[in-house]
Parts: structure tokens; sequence; C-alpha cells
């Protein structure tokens, strides 16, 4: 298992799905511990009875059927699917609306859903999912890829509230991955994904809302710096040190 999630963290998210089946199907003893540790590439759904588009994942997944945050029903149709609480539903419809417009603003486009469930402790967990299609077919904005996704995974566990506090631990992941087509520069590819963790104790003054939409915009600002950081400034150095500028490599002419 150990082996396998070491794997995992190097496959490219492109090919998540397809080492994610061949583990199933290597390690069937672990098939839990891997569908709930391994992160793969959202996938979209259109809820009929709305008609918006929700995201696909683990968190509102029973069986093969998956819940819509619009309609709070499982599609396919599942009778006795898991569903949130009226407080904890009344709450996540409203996450669901604040969340589309900090994607808006954020990301220009795109897809989001939020998911809420009763835990074991009496608290609750969220998640916060982004799917973002950058590629030129993509119905975001500035899609200029020939191929581009960028999804989002924030889940947060929210502890129990004691004198007006309550603990948050936040994990998020982020999975990208971009393709570029020049006749001047060929096909380039880059993809990868990265996941960090906070912890806070906060006042619920605010709400809770508030406090998981301040961390989720902290926490996303962070994992940008380190893929700008990670991915694209490594792949820049390595591009100059394998295209060094064109007055380098020409050999000056000896002056007559």
């Amino acid at each position: 298992m150990e082996a396998a999630m070491d794997l995992m963290r190097r496959i490219s998210p492109n090919h998540t799905e397809t080492a994610l089946s061949a583990l199933l199907t290597l390690l069937p003893q672990h098939s839990s511990d891997l569908l709930s540790q391994v992160d793969q590439p959202l996938q979209v759904l259109c809820d009929v009875e709305s008609g918006k588009e929700f995201i696909l994942c683990e968190y509102n997944r029973d069986a093969d059927s998956y819940r819509s945050p619009w309609s709070n029903k499982y599609h396919p149709p599942l009778e006795d699917g898991p569903l949130p609480s009226a407080d904890l539903r009344k709450l996540e419809v409203e996450a669901n609306d604040i969340f589309a417009i900090y994607r808006d603003q954020y990301y220009e486009g795109g897809i989001s859903s939020v998911y809420m469930w009763e835990d074991g402790n009496e608290g609750f967990v969220a998640c916060f999912l982004i799917k973002k299609d950058g590629s030129q077919t993509g119905h975001g904005r500035r899609g200029n890829l020939q191929e581009g996704a960028w999804d989002a995974i924030h889940v947060i566990e929210v502890g129990v509230e004691e004198e007006g506090m309550a603990h948050y631990c936040l994990t998020s992941t982020v999975m990208l991955s971009l393709t570029t087509s020049d006749k001047s520069s060929g096909t380039f590819n880059l993809s990868g994904s990265i996941r960090r963790q906070m912890n806070l104790d906060l006042s619920v003054a605010d709400g809770h809302l508030c406090n998981m939409g301040r961390m989720i915009e902290e926490m996303e600002s962070k994992l940008r710096n380190s893929l700008d950081q990670v991915y694209f400034g490594k792949t820049k150095e390595m591009v100059c040190i394998l295209r060094p500028p064109l007055e380098v490599v020409q050999p000056r002419l000896p002056e007559c």
C-alpha cells in the first residue's frame, strides 16, 4: 500500500485514472483506501432537473450515483442515498451560491460544486470543488491552450463549537495539466499536482462560510505561488539551460 501511494504521487494527473484502475486490480483488498486517498481529475455531469452542471467526486458518490448540489438528488436515481440534514443542506445551498461568485471572479469561468455532510464527532465536513477547462474548446473564458485543466479540491473538517470557537482542518489538492502546440516551439506538455494542509481555530461569530472562505482563498494563493515556483519556474530554468540565447550559440566570425 505504501509503495502504491508513492507511485500515485509521481504519476501525471493525465494518467491517474489508468494507474488507479491497475492498482485496484492488483490490490483489491486496499480498494477503499486507494479510492479515499487518491485524488482523481474531476468529472462533470448535468443535472437535468436544474439544467446546471455539477462536479463528480468521491464525496458526493454512493455506489454508481452522484448527488447534485442543485437539486439534492442522485443521478442516476438512488432511493436510499445519504443526504445532509435540513440545517446542513441550507448551509450547502448558500455555500454553492457564494462559491460560484468566488469562482467567476478568480477563475473567470469554470464549474464549482460544494458538498457537506455530518461526521461522527458532531461536527461536519465540507468539500469545495472547482474545475476550469482552459482549452480552446472549453466554455470558460481565456481558453488559449490546446488542452488544459485546473482541478481544485478543498476538504474542510469543522469541529464542534466550544465557547464561540471551532477548529478547522483544511486539506487542499490542485491538479494542473496543460498542452500547447505551436509551429515554432512544437508540442509542450506540463502536468502535476500539489497538496497542502492548514489547521486553524477561529471564532464562529462571522459564520462558518466566512471562515472557510478565507482559508480557501489564502490556501489557493499559496498553491498558485508554489505551482509557479515549482513547475513553471523549474521549466523555465531547464528551457534556458537547454536552449541558450541565439547569440551565445552562434560562434563569432573572426574579423578580417
